[in-house]
């Protein structure tokens, strides 16, 4: 299983405003929360809202770090979102056959590549685990380099998504009529192997695409082959 790269060319913005940025774990396992929407869905802006209000939460980019994945089968149903992605899409669909799922749904909430239902209207709880440290920095020339220190395990891969917020029009489909306000959306998934580099560290280097309009990011690395998140971190590109 394979994840591709999304570039949303028609979010421009202009060259960083950062000279390095650093982004660190615990070794304690923190959250990976994704939710799957789309613009197109009349059910997924609840979620949508309560998603965005987890950026007023003490735990945010330390204990959970937070994904919203537009996917795209929507699209066809009268409202092209401006946001989502077929590499989205996949991903959803690798974790439906991971939990052999007869089908896939929006909105859907994902937490460490378990389906989570959301209840009591907060944030998850750390999952009492200990994969190891992860290290994520961001050049000012866009280059991430992430460098994972394991607990166990010799084998990982790294995952970046840049992420945005904003607020869209819906003016046909489902939610016509309606603003639409997002957060922690992901505007590219890109992800790299991590080498060895000594002294039981891993690292990858990653390159953030071009005029992309982020403002955070969020960093995870999974076992090869497995959507399922080890461990996370992130935080907000200033």
């Amino acid at each position: 299983m394979k994840f591709g790269v999304l570039l949303l060319t028609c979010l421009m913005a202009g060259p960083p405003l950062w000279s390095e940025i650093r982004f660190e774990s615990a070794e304690s396992q923190t959250n990976l929360l994704e939710l799957f929407t789309s613009e197109g869905c009349s059910s997924c802006p609840p979620a949508e809202t309560w998603f965005g209000s987890l950026q007023n939460e003490a735990g945010l980019w330390k204990s959970f770090v937070p994904v919203a994945f537009h996917v795209d089968y929507w699209n066809s149903l009268g409202w092209h979102d401006r946001y989502s992605s077929p590499v989205f899409t996949r991903r959803q669909r690798v974790y439906g056959a991971l939990w052999n799922a007869g089908s896939i749904y929006t909105p859907e909430f994902v937490l460490n590549g378990q389906e989570w239902s959301r209840t009591g209207g907060t944030p998850p709880v750390p999952s009492g685990k200990r994969p190891g440290r992860l290290r994520v920095t961001v050049g000012g020339d866009s280059t991430v380099t992430v460098r994972f220190q394991p607990l166990t395990g010799s084998r990982f891969v790294a995952h970046i998504a840049p992420l945005t917020g904003g607020v869209t029009e819906v003016r046909a489909g489902e939610n016509a009529g309606r603003k639409l306000r997002h957060e922690f959306v992901a505007l590219a998934l890109l992800s790299a192997p991590l080498e060895s580099a000594g002294g039981g560290t891993f690292e990858a280097h990653l390159t953030l695409p071009e005029k992309l309009s982020a403002n955070a990011l969020a960093a995870w690395v999974s076992s090869p082959d497995d959507p399922v998140p080890l461990q996370a971190t992130g935080g907000i590109l200033k």
